[in-house]
């Protein structure tokens, strides 16, 4: 371990020591909100949800039973970036310029500073706003003489969208360039160039900062997310945190305190370090007395890029970790679901939602209405006791699904959920019955098939969790209804 590793480990044990037992925070009618969400973590990571796992996750266990757990959750679509915009904006990523793939870390803006976030509608009701963690939604970074220019402000971050605080990496862990940046400055100029790795500590060859180290990165952002909580604790005003991690997305890199420890590889190691995270961020919560007056989502950007293999004598990551995959029965990442992350199958989109906020959420619940994180802006902002904006000008996919965790579910509903996959295909769920516009899984899994060819294929997810029985030919009417509902919305520019 190297100088720096001990430090952070040092400081994250003195930060939690010495922030024990206060309560700084006054009650409140408004919610503290914070939105924690993981980076590939599949529906089957975590033991309360998929009992036959063998990784440790005590707090994510623990949170569950503490509040409700989402069965029918998704991402908005299969892959990072889109996600992360239609959690910020409650509208579908397709609608905006990126229509498939993602940001990489030197992207341009994707969400204009004129158009409505989360955060800034929170911060009009009065909350103060951070972000700690992974942006890839794109940033400012400014050039000389058509190269980068690294001693610059950027003219474009979190600040500029809604946030009074931006504690972030540009994108996912094994994107350059490698630095940290707060508010509008890189806090390390790169003076050091990463080499490219393969995986699993898979890291493409780019620029890296003074003050970045990359097997240090998530307990430095764990630090600072504390650091937020705490300080903001001692105020009247409600926050609202958005904590994108970074894990386990590649490289499945855990610090040297988690390797060895899960025995399923450095996948399941970084499960493990992903767990521990969160329960230092619940730690905080709790120790500073706040926790009654904080609403807790945990959740992930998309399920895990994690193979599931059936042929026990075939390497897997057990046995050789430059594997990307698990022997179903050493490990299911997913669960029963089908395909990985990127996949227009539910393995790419259904992920772990956990809601907790006590004396409002009972404990050990669970619903199983099918939402999508396009639906936390709108939820946010009812639970703040503000109006949720005019699908007409802002958050055009967003519904307020709060009543499902405060128990007034009767006659809740929503419009059907569009999913699209990193290949740009397209698929719509409405009740038990989902339709995929397109001959394959529009992603990493064989076949891919190409989006809008035939034959398409439906669903009956009630009965056929793992989407092996396409019913498209014996429900033609079914799918033709759900064929005209999904072009509907896709043309309408908004789903409310």
């Amino acid at each position: 371990m190297n100088y720096r590793s001990v430090l952070i480990v040092l400081t994250v044990v003195l930060f939690f020591t010495r922030s024990g037992g206060q309560q700084t925070q006054k009650s409140q009618a408004q919610p503290n909100i914070v939105f924690i969400m993981a980076d590939d973590m599949g529906y089957g990571d975590i033991q309360e949800l998929n009992p036959e796992s063998r990784i440790p996750t005590p707090h994510l266990n623990q949170l569950a039973r503490e509040g409700m757990t989402f069965t029918d959750a998704h991402s908005p679509s299969s892959v990072c970036t889109p996600t992360r915009y239609g959690v910020m904006t409650g509208r579908y990523c397709w609608r905006s310029e990126l229509k498939r793939g993602v940001l990489n870390g030197y992207g341009a803006p994707l969400i204009e500073t004129n158009r409505e976030t989360v955060a800034s509608a929170l911060r009009r009701e009065g909350y103060t706003t951070g972000v700690v963690g992974k942006w890839h939604l794109g940033l400012g970074f400014q050039k000389t003489n058509g190269e980068w220019d690294w001693s610059k402000k950027l003219d474009y971050s979190p600040i500029d969208i809604g946030f009074d605080y931006s504690y972030v990496i540009p994108a996912s862990l094994d994107f350059p360039p490698y630095i940290y940046i707060e508010g509008h400055e890189i806090t390390g100029q790169p003076d050091r160039e990463q080499p490219a790795r393969k995986f699993p500590a898979f890291l493409r060859k780019g620029e890296l900062g003074s003050d970045f180290s990359i097997i240090d990165c998530l307990d430095q952002l764990a630090i600072k997310a504390s650091d937020y909580i705490v300080e903001r604790s001692k105020e009247d005003e409600p926050f609202f945190l958005y904590f994108p991690l970074t894990a386990p997305h590649k490289p499945a890199l855990p610090h040297p305190r988690f390797v060895g420890k899960s025995g399923l590889g450095p996948y399941g190691d970084f499960v493990m370090q992903v767990d521990e995270t969160v329960g230092k961020i619940l730690g905080t919560i709790d120790e500073l007395g706040i926790s009654d007056d904080t609403l807790v989502i945990y959740t992930s950007d998309n399920g895990s890029y994690m193979y599931r293999y059936q042929d026990s004598e075939k390497p897997d990551h057990v046995s050789d970790e430059s594997v990307q995959g698990y022997f179903e029965g050493h490990h299911t990442a997913n669960g029963v679901r089908r395909g990985t992350k990127a996949d227009i199958w539910e393995a790419g989109h259904r992920v772990p939602f956990l809601v907790r906020w006590p004396r409002k959420v009972k404990p050990g619940s669970a619903s199983g209405r099918t939402i999508t994180h396009t639906d936390f802006f709108a939820t946010a902002v009812s639970v703040a006791g503000g109006r949720i904006p005019d699908a007409k000008v802002a958050a055009q996919d967003s519904f307020d699904f709060s009543p499902l965790f405060l128990g007034k579910d009767k006659g809740w509903k929503r419009a059907p959920v569009i999913h699209h996959s990193g290949g740009a295909m397209f698929a719509i769920r409405h009740g038990d019955w989902k339709l995929i516009l397109g001959n394959g899984s529009g992603g990493r899994e064989k076949p891919s098939g190409k989006r809008f060819d035939r034959p398409w294929q439906l669903y009956n997810l009630k009965e056929d969790l793992i989407e092996q029985t396409d019913l498209y030919r014996e429900n033609s009417e079914i799918a033709q209804t759900l064929e005209r509902r999904a072009l509907e919305i896709m043309s309408n520019g908004r789903s409310r």
